[in-house]
């Protein structure tokens, strides 16, 4: 049954703007391409408007990335390159000419692509978004520094403050305005410098004492000692010149007309000079500001006295213009932007070089399981035998201090955590022990203790950070940057738009302010509220990578640039698919042209302009089916796009769902990042679908959960980390033989990797042909027709057919081996034929001309057939894996799991055993046309009936409503999501008001009725 939570209101549907009719343009209104060939395209011309939004769409293979990348933004960029000097171009990347013959109307062009290819582990979402540029100047500037030692305010008193502070005092207070006679020096605070490697050189020994000498020696003069008071002399005699004739010592003052007046002085204590007498009033208000003034040219500091009447004691009031704290006078540097970059040696951790963790006593493995009590033994080194008395010791200090014992680890507060890590009152604390047993390391156990609790943890001086204290140190509305960089996006609005500021701080902070919260705006608009700010860059998916760039782009308010957009509603959920809309608009509105390559019905629909491309895939596609507004395109019958967007075709829902059985895989108390202890039960034997917004935790429950925990359970090679602390219990392993992750990761990093050898057809048709006659006449070996090998391939490439030659600042040029004439192989090998074919041949065959060719060889045709099952017809066999995209990366994979199970049912394996594994999916429509939806759906259906269980994460609505199980995560993203809003059937599902993927899902189920 569905659990309900509480209604979430719908945010409004944005509408497709109206589409303007199709007129006549000159050739400067458009970009014109006649004739382009690039890849699989057929000679195609096309016009693409500019300052609209194209969408381009398709079957998957039928060229809309040859189009749009390929074509338009690498000829846009080439015409940038080229523009260049020759010594500029040797640095850039170099662009081969895209085969077109005309392209005319061509603006700057700006790809976003899909893949995130950020690894640098400095970077994060702030940074990449120029936020925390803005942030470092706006506490640079703005910020109230304070003191490392007693927390004071640090600051440098102004003429104008001060003489408002001691006008505050009162009439009538009678003041003296005293300066010292000498210039205090300012010595700043010592910033600490990147700490030394760990292996330190070994101390010099202390050089052996010098024997003293016995022989008589002359005798020397001392020199004279000198006088500590005569520099303080001659200051006074040089005050005396210009004017100054009044000293101030414990409350009297001193006239020094003449040298021997200085008698009266102890020169010990602190002497003043008095700059002036006066009672506070309006009018003096002047002579304040001079005596100030006075007071810091002279010594650079400036002191009040008070003298009352009543014989109370004097206030001393002391100003200063050093930049140093109001409490201890200890001077700093001014912050400057510099000081806050982790990127800058100036202001990252000296102990972590800003990376925020080190190489130190890891807490996960100190506690490694988060759901025990300390009572129940949560701190592991403490349960050894050698070091329970640590454990005693820890009760007792808990109670005293009032810390849960009985309690779960993760259900304690941060501040009792942290007491029982730090320690206090007699109790060392888990750092304080660890300290303890570092010093004692020359033992041999003890080192062997310490190396089971090492690995990358954060950085114990800035807790993670990144930061030197100094920067940390500076507080904005009483946070720090980091705890401001820590903030989501929707904190990090809050935050700056509840700033309070001076009149003076909101004259300098308004255009800084003004940037940061635009660009935060635009992050909140491409459905990226749930990031914070301090994110790592490396740890985004390709879909929100491509968003931040989005938002980038538009906070960069670009005009007349030509955007290329690579399918940015992956990752979306429908609910957020309107925002991404709306900031495509604000491009396009701005002056740009914005062109899409997508499949998701809602941008389609949004579009200005549609350009269809098939009909099929590979060789036959490439040819323009339609063009126009979506509604032309709608009507076209040539068109498969709008047969799908017009309803004519459609993926129906299925008549019966699979019920759930008691064969359940049961996760409880699963807590990682935003999940906090969720239980999960997933059906098996049916396809589950995981729905919800963006950061609603999909990913992080199934892939760094579940999988894992699958692994460890099954005992699979290789399973990476400890996982026991990510959940409480994981129960129906026995059900499963096998679990299998099929993501969108490359099947090969090589050119010789590809579709067939991945699905292991190859060794199959390598076989065949070693059983010719011609083979057996020359001895030659199934070995001898691989290109992978030395053997039977081409010497002079390696089985790459090609060769590259670097040209310098052009586009390296991969030219056909001129030994094999790219073919790959030795001509012995090629004169070997089955049906009139070589090696050479066979591999460039497409999929679906193999399956007809090997029709007599079921051992081949098995294999090939599912790569056509799943959509892959088009596919040659021979083609290279780094030429795949992500999506057709996976379909190889699924059609991988397909084969095998196919072969191994007619092997005689038994359904039971082919019956026990999961496979995992993560958005396996990305790039799937509606058409090859469909195809997919009927691969999922092979896969149950082989007795396989299908686990996806998704939010094509078309896969959801066929699902037999769906599992809604949310209700939003980030710190607002990681629970199980609703389970159930679609249906069941669609009913659920708290449920943003039932809002969306109830419409699409009553128009498949």
């Amino acid at each position: 049954m569905a659990r309900e939570k509480k209604a979430v209101a719908l945010p409004e549907v944005i509408p497709p703007p109206a589409t303007p009719a199709l007129k006549a343009v000159s050739p400067n209104e458009n970009i014109v391409i006649r004739g382009a060939r690039t890849h699989n395209l057929k000679g195609i011309d096309v016009d693409i408007p500019h300052n609209m939004l194209t969408v381009v769409s398709g079957v998957s293979g039928s060229g809309k990335s040859s189009l749009a990348f390929d074509t338009v933004y690498a000829e846009g960029q080439r015409r940038y390159v080229e523009s260049l000097s020759a010594y500029a171009r040797q640095f850039l990347e170099r662009i081969e000419k895209p085969d077109v013959d005309h392209m005319d109307g061509l603006a700057p062009a700006i790809a976003i692509k899909q893949k995130n290819q950020t690894r640098n582990p400095r970077s994060t979402v702030a940074t990449a978004t120029e936020i925390y540029d803005y942030m470092r100047l706006l506490y640079a500037r703005c910020g109230t520094v304070t003191c490392l030692h007693c927390g004071g305010i640090v600051k440098r008193d102004t003429v104008d403050e001060i003489a408002t502070s001691i006008l505050a005092l009162g009439d009538d207070t009678r003041l003296f305005a005293l300066f010292p006679i000498e210039r205090r020096p300012i010595v700043l605070e010592p910033m600490q410098d990147f700490a030394l490697p760990v292996e330190e050189s070994p101390a010099k020994p202390a050089p052996k004492p010098k024997k003293l000498s016995t022989k008589k020696t002359k005798e020397v003069e001392a020199p004279p000692v000198n006088d500590p008071t005569e520099p303080m002399r001659d200051r006074l005699v040089e005050l005396r010149r210009r004017g100054y004739n009044r000293l101030f010592q414990n409350g009297s003052i001193v006239e020094f007309s003449t040298p021997e007046s200085l008698l009266e002085l102890n020169f010990a204590e602190p002497i003043y000079v008095l700059a002036d007498r006066l009672s506070v009033s309006a009018e003096v208000r002047a002579r304040i500001v001079d005596a100030i003034e006075t007071g810091y040219r002279e010594s650079g500091e400036i002191v009040f006295l008070t003298a009352p009447r009543d014989g109370s004691e004097p206030q001393r009031i002391r100003f200063s213009s050093a930049f140093e704290c109001t409490n201890c006078h200890r001077a700093y540097r001014d912050p400057e932007p510099r000081l806050f970059s982790f990127n800058n040696p100036f202001g990252a951790c000296p102990r972590c070089q800003g990376f925020g963790n080190t190489i130190d006593f890891d807490p996960d493995l100190i506690i490694p399981d988060k759901g025990k009590s300390l009572d129940d033994g949560a701190i592991d080194p403490w349960t050894k035998p050698k070091y329970r008395e640590f454990h005693g010791m820890m009760k007792r200090f808990a109670t005293a201090n009032s810390i849960p014992t009985k309690l779960a680890w993760y259900d304690m507060t941060p501040a009792q955590q942290n007491a029982i890590w730090d320690g206090g009152s007699g109790f060392v604390g888990i750092r304080g022990f660890f300290r303890s047993l570092d010093s004692k390391k020359y033992k041999l156990h003890v080192r062997v203790f310490l190396s089971k609790y090492r690995g990358y943890a954060p950085c114990p001086d800035c807790r993670g950070q990144r930061l030197r204290a100094e920067a940390r140190a500076v507080l904005l509305n009483d946070r720090n940057i980091c705890e401001a960089a820590a903030l989501t996006i929707t904190g990090a609005r809050i935050f700056f738009e509840g700033l309070q500021l001076s009149p003076a701080q909101a004259e300098i902070a308004g255009k800084i302010l003004e940037e940061v919260r635009q660009r935060i705006g635009f992050l909140e608009q491409v459905g990226l509220e749930y990031l914070t700010l301090d994110r790592l860059s490396s740890t985004l998916s390709g879909g929100e990578s491509q968003r931040i760039q989005l938002a980038s782009s538009l906070g960069s308010r670009l005009v007349g640039a030509l955007y290329v957009l690579d399918e940015p509603s992956i990752g979306l959920h429908s609910r957020d698919t309107a925002k991404l809309i709306k900031i495509m608009h604000e491009l396009r509105d701005l002056g740009n042209t914005v062109l899409v390559v997508e499949h998701d019905p809602d941008v389609i629909l949004a579009a200005d302009r549609l350009i269809d491309l098939g009909p099929g895939a590979g060789e036959l596609g490439g040819q323009l089916l339609a063009i126009g507004t979506v509604e032309h395109v709608k009507n076209d019958p040539n068109s498969i796009t709008g047969k799908y967007l017009s309803g004519r075709t459609r993926i129906p829902v299925p008549q019966e769902r699979r019920e759930p059985t008691r064969e359940v895989l049961k996760l409880k108390g699963a807590r990682i990042h935003n999940l906090r202890g969720v239980d999960l039960e997933i059906p098996l034997g049916m396809l589950t679908v995981v729905t919800g917004v963006s950061g609603s935790g999909k990913s992080t429950i199934v892939h760094q959960v579940l999988h894992r925990a699958l692994q460890h359970a099954l005992g699979v090679e290789g399973a990476s980390g400890d996982v026991t602390q990510l959940y409480r219990e994981l129960i129906g392993t026995h059900f499963l033989r096998e679990v299998v992750l099929v993501d969108q990761s490359p099947i090969g990093r090589t050119p010789r990797s590809n579709p067939v050898t991945y699905i292991k057809a190859f060794d199959a048709i390598r076989e065949l042909f070693a059983s010719q006659p011609d083979s057996r006449r020359k001895n030659y070996t199934a070995g001898s027709f691989s290109f992978n090998v030395p053997g039977g391939r081409c010497d002079t490439c390696e089985g790459d057919g090609t060769v590259t030659v670097e040209m310098q600042f052009l586009a390296d040029i991969e030219l056909p081996c001129e030994e094999c004439g790219g073919s790959r192989y030795k001509p012995g090998i090629l004169e070997v034929k089955y049906k009139n074919k070589n090696i050479h041949d066979v591999l460039n065959m497409t999929v679906k001309d193999a399956v007809h060719y090997f029709a007599g060889t079921p051992k081949i045709v098995e294999r090939l057939q599912v790569l056509d099952e799943v959509g892959l017809g088009y596919v040659r066999l021979g083609q290279s894996a780094t030429t795949l995209s992500g999506g057709e990366a996976q379909r190889v994979k699924l059609a991988s799991h397909l084969a095998n199970i196919r072969t191994g049912t007619r092997g005689g394996e038994t359904k039971k055993a082919a019956s026990r594994v999961l496979y995992i999916l993560d958005e396996p429509t990305t790039g799937l046309h509606f058409a090859d939806v469909a195809t997919l759906l009927q691969a999922f259906r092979k896969l149950i009936e082989g007795g396989g269980s299908l686990l996806v994460i998704e939010h094509n609505m078309d896969i959801i409503k066929c699902a037999d199980w769906v599992i809604d995560m949310g209700p939003e993203g980030g710190s607002a999501g990681g629970q199980v809003v609703a389970v159930g059937t679609p249906e069941e599902i669609a009913k659920v008001p708290g449920s943003y993927t039932g809002q969306w899902l109830a419409p699409v189920l009553e128009a498949a009725l």
